[in-house]
């Protein structure tokens, strides 16, 4: 076996290593700690856990209502998928950022947005009760299923747009115009030449949209109430509300052999789906709208989405204003007025997110690109085996996981419990799967000759992957930077055990000041969120402009 051979064997460890010693091991811990809590295994949590009324309740609710978020986020997010993949327009890449926003907002920040644009007294209901003459609002979605779901397709609206629409514009537009002149209309057209080549991606967003939904947290606990209890939630009542670890390892234990069966068929069928394909390059395939009926559409889309994803942001940025003093909030987050010790300045909560943000990014893209290419070209048993496996960490409980890194990760020989490292680490388990997931389709889809033409040519291994496969794949890369980035700016309930107070993110600093009494600390949480979602802005900007560099632009 060749030396380039081997050291490509190598590579493939490194995601194997990772899951092994970052999730896997972990998570042994704390079932080890809740089922042999004297050093004698029991089972008995698990064997009863089956007769729980509220364990049936909880895993029905979970995933009926991530099937219905699922299907209302893509009944949003493909339009919009289709217009920033065949389109050009001013403001395009201004656009993408803003509407990945909403997926990096805390659950309480989307809260507190939400109620400020649809509670009770919301900017909306306010508007529609003078507008109509009533005493108060028409609008009641508080504690509904329905404010539940337009929260859920808010968050993940996103993943369809990046997802799907990275890998429609690389779909060659030749096809369908093949298929109009034999005849096609263009209902037609898409039903049997552009949906089946959209299928993986359709399939691999649609996957993380439920799996986003299926172990919901902050979302059915602060908007749903107390009527509504995902697998998450009861995870998180079980452990940290009424003290029972072994329940709480019990139903996680349930949740991740769930995730890994729906993985299990989905990536199956993913992969049958795939077929190759002559991509071609993003900006070639992206036209002005010239017609009249093009514009419109493009102008309903936008519209749209600036309504349903942009509405409730800056509603939230409005909240943030004090009356009479509009930068009010702004001012008293400098200030440290009861000289608590607890007491962080912005710029140093900022400047830790991003730091671990950016670490997350080059640690997440390092492990995903290389689990990317293994889970490509493996189509025998291992391939199959490590592709839903890949995706468990993203079903996994928060709490479940925090409560791992503290129990197997806070002594020799691997004492991490004081180190900032832990905190990158635990979030690109989350950001790792994103990487993969937007990169496969891509891969899958690359046409072999390619590579095969480039060797028979003389090209190295190493040349064939950076002048063939790496401008074709670039794009999906950089969403997966994206992805990475925006899942560490956003997370909050692993990053609430197992940060150091010394080292505090924006979303620590706004959960800690939504726990405060008081109208001034409201203001200051929704004053931090606006700071939050500016970084997010420039952030995915910055990633966007890399692209100028031909990156994903073949």
């Amino acid at each position: 076996m060749n030396r380039p051979r081997i050291l490509g064997r190598a590579l493939y460890l490194l995601p194997l290593a990772f899951l092994g010693l970052f999730f896997f091991y972990p998570l042994a811990a704390v079932a080890w700690r809740s089922f042999a809590p004297a050093g004698r295994l029991d089972l008995t949590p698990v064997m009863l856990l089956w007769r729980e009324p509220y364990f049936g309740r909880a895993l029905w609710f979970t995933t009926w209502q991530a099937v219905l978020s699922t299907t209302l986020t893509l009944v949003i997010g493909l339009p919009a998928a289709f217009v920033f993949a065949r389109y050009r327009f001013p403001g395009k890449r201004l656009l993408q950022a803003l509407t990945t926003i909403p997926f990096v907002m805390p659950a309480m920040v989307v809260a507190a947005a939400f109620t400020a644009l649809l509670g009770p007294r919301g900017w909306l209901n306010g508007l529609l009760a003078d507008w109509l003459d009533l005493s108060r609002g028409p609008i009641r979605l508080q504690h509904t299923i329905w404010l539940i779901l337009l929260a859920h397709a808010f968050y993940n609206t996103t993943v369809i747009v990046r997802v799907v629409g990275a890998f429609w514009g690389h779909l060659d537009p030749k096809l369908s115009e093949a298929a109009r002149v034999l005849g096609g209309n263009r209902l037609r057209v898409f039903r049997e030449i552009t949906l089946p080549l959209l299928v993986p991606a359709i399939a691999a967003a649609a996957l993380l949209v439920f799996l986003f939904c299926f172990t919901s947290f902050g979302v059915i606990l602060i908007l749903g109430g107390p009527r509504f209890a995902t697998l998450e939630v009861e995870i998180y009542r079980q452990a940290v509300t009424l003290f029972r670890l072994p329940e709480a390892a019990a139903i996680s234990l349930a949740q991740i052999v769930l995730t890994f069966l729906v993985m299990a068929v989905y990536t199956t069928a993913q992969a049958r789906t795939a077929v190759p394909l002559n991509l071609r390059p993003a900006e070639e395939t992206a036209q002005p709208p010239v017609t009249r009926g093009r514009v419109a559409g493009v102008a309903l889309v936008v519209t749209g989405l600036l309504i349903f994803l942009i509405a409730p942001l800056v509603a939230l940025a409005g909240r943030s204003l004090a009356p009479g003093d509009p930068l009010k909030y702004y001012r008293e987050l400098f200030i440290n007025r009861t000289s608590s010790i607890f007491y962080v300045p912005p710029g140093l909560a900022i400047r830790n997110s991003l730091l671990f943000a950016s670490s997350t990014t080059v640690i997440a893209l390092s492990i995903g690109v290389v689990t990317a290419y293994l889970l490509a070209r493996e189509r025998g048993w291992f391939g199959r085996l490590l592709d839903p496996i890949v995706l468990l960490p993203l079903g996994t409980s928060a709490v479940t996981l925090g409560f791992g890194y503290i129990l197997a990760l806070g002594h020799p020989p691997l004492d991490l419990r004081a180190s900032p490292v832990l905190v990158p680490i635990a979030h690109t388990l989350v950001a790792f799967p994103f990487v993969v997931r937007t990169m496969l389709p891509a891969l899958r889809g690359l046409n072999p000759d390619w590579r095969e033409a480039a060797a028979l040519l003389g090209a190295s291994p190493w040349r064939v992957w950076r002048e063939v496969e790496l401008p074709i794949t670039g794009r999906a890369v950089l969403v997966g930077a994206v992805f990475a980035f925006t899942v560490s700016m956003g997370e909050f309930g692993a990053t609430l055990l197992i940060a150091r107070p010394e080292f505090p993110t924006m979303p620590i600093v706004i959960f800690r000041l939504l726990g405060q009494p008081g109208a001034l600390n409201y203001g200051q949480a929704l004053a931090m969120s606006t700071l939050l979602m500016l970084v997010c802005t420039a952030g995915f900007l910055l990633i966007e402009r890399f692209r100028g560099g031909g990156v994903g632009e073949f």
